[in-house]
């Protein structure tokens, strides 16, 4: 037996094939406990604000958004007067990146 064991063991298909095979099956077991999680948890229905008031948490009530809406906050932003400003780089001094 230990003699088939040595033979066996210095053949490539044994060497580099068995190990090969144990991670493939070995895979899909892993693939299917990951893709049993994923429906599990995909079931679960989101949180409501009442439940939220529940446990503490104080949730800020939604507002309508509108095309129209968001469209005059980006009308209000002033594009057209800016500054470029440069961060600090790790390797400078702190007073050098404020001068730039």
């Amino acid at each position: 037996m230990l003699n088939k064991l040595n033979y066996y063991s210095k053949k490539k298909g044994f060497k580099y094939g068995i190990p090969f095979l144990v991670m493939i099956v070995g895979g899909s077991f892993a693939l299917q406990q990951f893709s049993n999680l994923r429906y599990e948890y995909a079931k679960k229905q989101p949180v409501t604000p009442e439940e939220m008031k529940k446990f503490g948490v104080n949730m800020r009530k939604r507002k309508e958004v509108t095309l129209e809406s968001e469209y005059d906050k980006v009308k209000a932003v002033d594009i057209d007067n800016w500054e470029n400003k440069r961060g600090p780089r790790p390797w400078e001094e702190e007073g050098v990146a404020a001068k730039h």
